[in-house]
């Protein structure tokens, strides 16, 4: 069950309309997801400086169970978020930092249990 959260200092009209859903499915099939566990998060217009600067720029937190948990997968995932993210949002890769978090079925909560227990 994979998090993607998507924050940027663009303005909401700059990003392209269905943005959420196009990387719930572009995440889907980069970590190997059914597109259907994705869970996808767009926050635009955020006051943020990104290295120093204020420029438009943005930042990807990919968090998952299992598929972003050595440095080889994330090599592979980052690559192909950066072609994404740069292609739709119109930045270059040095305005984007990407962040992966490898969580536990106990830390995610759903169905009123947690993961573990599904």
């Amino acid at each position: 069950m994979p998090f993607l959260e998507l924050e940027t200092n663009l303005p909401a009209e700059r990003l392209p309309p269905g943005l959420a859903l196009e990387l719930c499915a572009a995440a889907a099939d980069i970590l190997g997801k059914p597109v259907e566990r994705m869970n996808v998060t767009v926050r635009s217009g955020l006051p943020m400086a990104l290295l120093g600067s204020a420029e438009p720029c943005a930042q990807l937190l990919v968090s998952s169970i299992g598929v972003v948990d050595s440095a080889e997968q994330n090599r592979r995932h980052s690559a192909r978020f950066f072609d994404v993210l740069t292609a739709k949002l119109g930045l270059s890769a040095e305005r984007i930092l990407i962040r992966f978090y490898l969580l536990e079925p106990w830390q995610i909560g759903k169905d009123r249990t947690v993961v573990t227990f599904l």
